[in-house]
């Protein structure tokens, strides 16, 4: 796309920075993004992936000392952010933008308004997804879905098939409201959720994790520091 081509990459660079400027003194997110993003004239996506991309200092402060490496993951239970997760895969396999934000975490520009489409990547994505983690030797899975998101039921039950063909021995939910357990839980929570990040006991980068460990070929775009220019 050529909204995301190599000589836009900058401008988006700068815009994250400036954002992420503007929310650590203090100003809104809606109002820092207009701001920012009118002024270089970004489209709704590049808007998107800055508003993503950015947090403030406070913010990345706290999400990384609650952010536990891949490599410590260590048979810890852990709770997945069902469809944070599985849609950042599948992204990656269809050949979609990878945006690394300000925090480090890895998140793509898709988003589920009220329903959720199984894609041609999905069981793969879900195959991935539990063959890194018994790599890593976790096997104490529990995968969160929003079921006011239509096609949650079906899906819950696609990948209870998968898990049972794999002999995974996985957890899946359906809650209204996946956010509060997260939150309040004590699991390892997988999420690139900026809500969740910043209200949870500890958080692990899985989708980043899965991709480098699985070596999967993904079209990222790094905002995560300073422009490079």
């Amino acid at each position: 796309s050529g909204l995301f081509a190599a000589k836009n990459i900058e401008t988006l660079q700068h815009a994250t920075c400036d954002v992420s400027r503007l929310l650590t003194m203090g100003y809104a997110v809606n109002s820092s993004l207009k701001l920012v993003c009118d002024r270089f004239s970004l489209t709704n996506r590049q808007r998107l992936a800055v508003m993503r991309s950015a947090c403030s200092d406070e913010q990345l402060s706290g999400r990384r000392d609650r952010e536990v490496q891949f490599y410590e993951l260590d048979a810890r239970p852990l709770v997945i952010d069902g469809y944070n997760v599985l849609i950042t895969i599948e992204a990656v396999l269809s050949g979609g933008f990878i945006f690394i934000g300000r925090d480090g975490c890895w998140r793509d520009l898709a988003s589920v308004h009220g329903s959720y489409r199984r894609v041609e990547e999905t069981v793969a994505a879900v195959e991935i997804v539990g063959r890194c983690l018994t790599k890593a030797g976790v096997t104490d899975i529990r995968w969160l879905f929003d079921s006011p998101v239509s096609n949650s039921g079906k899906l819950k039950t696609l990948i209870a098939e998968i898990a049972e063909k794999n002999n995974w021995h996985w957890d899946i939910h359906l809650l209204t409201n996946p956010d509060s357990e997260m939150i309040t839980g004590d699991r390892l929570v997988a999420t690139a959720d900026s809500v969740v990040l910043d209200k949870c006991k500890q958080w692990i980068n899985l989708a980043a994790g899965i991709i480098q460990y699985e070596k999967l070929n993904a079209n990222i775009i790094d905002l995560s520091g300073n422009p490079t220019a």
